[in-house]
């Protein structure tokens, strides 16, 4: 992550604040929030991340508005939390559709995916893991990925604040010695 990244995911659980709620939602320089709101990744179970988030200094500055994960051509893309659809469609010759986050303050959450095939329709309600389409070969700026955005009304934040630790966490599990039990032989 750059400089830029893991300054401003500081200052993304303050902005990804709901409106009323006193509730975080996603990370601030403590780590991940308990208020975290997804289930599950978009794509596959621990896809690997290929760029990071990365901000622009400015509205429309250089940077990276979103991240990158790994995906092949047809792999299933998910609703990582429980919302309403409120685009699904093509922008520029890719397939688009975004979902306004349940329960998130005022505007909501919003999340973005693309390139994807859409199963869904605008209106749709859809259910944390419900599948909202495939994912496409015909990326803008990788291929074999999925760019996966987050927005609060027209401010992008890092999408991985929506991930809970135990999803975010990739090393394997490790068993610790209970205190008092005898190890078996």
């Amino acid at each position: 992550m750059s400089r830029a990244g893991a300054a401003s995911r500081a200052s993304t659980a303050a902005t990804a604040t709901g409106a009323g709620t006193g509730r975080r939602v996603g990370a601030g320089a403590g780590g991940p929030s308990e208020w975290a709101v997804a289930r599950n990744w978009p794509v596959g179970t621990r896809p690997a991340v290929l760029r990071g988030w990365d901000p622009p200094a400015t509205p429309y500055g250089p940077g990276h508005r979103g991240v990158d994960l790994a995906a092949a051509d047809g792999a299933p893309v998910r609703a990582v939390a429980a919302g309403r659809v409120s685009f699904a469609g093509r922008v520029a010759g890719r397939g688009v559709v975004s979902v306004e986050l349940t329960g998130t303050g005022e505007p909501p959450l919003r999340t973005t995916y693309e390139p994807v095939r859409a199963t869904v329709h605008k209106g749709d309600r859809v259910a944390a893991g419900q599948v909202l389409g495939t994912a496409e070969a015909a990326g803008s700026h990788c291929t074999a990925c999925l760019h996966w955005g987050l927005l609060r009304g027209d401010t992008y934040l890092d999408p991985l604040t929506l991930l809970p630790p135990w999803l975010l966490n990739s090393g394997p599990s490790r068993l610790l010695p209970v205190l008092g039990v005898p190890l078996p032989r």
